[in-house]
């Protein structure tokens, strides 16, 4: 049988290597954001780099118990008292195209229009214009731009994007999603750019594949829901998570 090829882990009787760092020496020198960048990135990341995705984590780490995650997670805890892990897949299994899954769409449409820049020989300006142009033809979301609670603004963006610039790490990732907010305003309606645009763009700056914004949002919000499963626990009553329903189908009927 032929082995399994990685070019991550290295493990023997006596030594583990992560990326070729021995991972005694990483767990005394670095943090786990850098071993995060690290596993995602292949090198290790400066100053700036660690505490923008620093941000990042925290940002994504947890909304309140009403997103479809956290939710999820609460329920199954209520239900299933014997499996922390049964918990937290119910709230993993939750994140998907809808939940979760717009920094990487947001990721492709940045580097879809910084290629459209380049291609085209036209302004960021203009190239978020026809994006937004498209995106109204096909009647296609703008990924990215948009909260159900920060509806004026979302109070996470702004102080990224300042990090991000007095590190020198903001560049035509962060530029491009300014010029969509713009776009949006001018083409539609004011929509702020919310904490998924703002980690599309700033993983796209630091050179992270579109891929990323799922997944870092995941390794983000796993720890939000390790909290929540145990506060469930250790706080509330077993089954004690009652959803309200209001029935809405026929009447009472008699059996012919």
């Amino acid at each position: 049988m032929d082995s399994w090829r990685t070019g991550i882990v290295q493990a023997d009787a006596s030594n583990i290597r992560i990326l070729g760092y021995d991972v005694v020496q990483l767990s005394a020198k670095a943090s786990f954001t850098d071993l995060i960048f690290l596993l995602h990135r292949g090198r290790l990341p400066n100053e700036g780099e660690r505490r923008l995705l620093d941000a990042i984590l925290i940002g994504g780490a947890d909304h309140g118990a009403g997103a479809p995650s956290c939710a999820a997670a609460r329920l199954a805890a209520s239900g299933n008292r014997q499996s922390m892990s049964a918990a937290l897949a119910a709230g993993i299994l939750t994140m998907g195209e809808e939940h979760g899954g717009a920094g990487t769409r947001c990721m492709e449409m940045i580097a879809a229009g910084l290629e459209r820049a380049g291609r085209d020989a036209v302004s960021i300006d203009e190239a978020a214009r026809l994006t937004v142009a498209d995106a109204r033809a096909s009647r296609s979301r703008l990924a990215g731009f948009g909260h159900r609670v920060h509806t004026a603004v979302d109070p996470r963006v702004g102080p990224m994007f300042t990090m991000a610039r007095q590190y020198g790490i903001a560049a035509n990732g962060v530029a491009f999603i300014e010029a969509l907010e713009r776009a949006i305003a001018a083409a539609i309606k004011p929509l702020p750019i919310n904490i998924d645009g703002a980690l599309a763009a700033l993983l796209h700056d630091m050179g992270f594949a579109p891929a990323a914004g799922m997944l870092i949002f995941l390794i983000s919000r796993t720890a939000g829901l390790t909290a929540e499963i145990f506060e469930e626990y250790t706080r509330e009553k077993p089954m004690r998570v009652k959803i309200p329903v209001e029935y809405d189908g026929p009447p009472p009927r008699a059996l012919d």
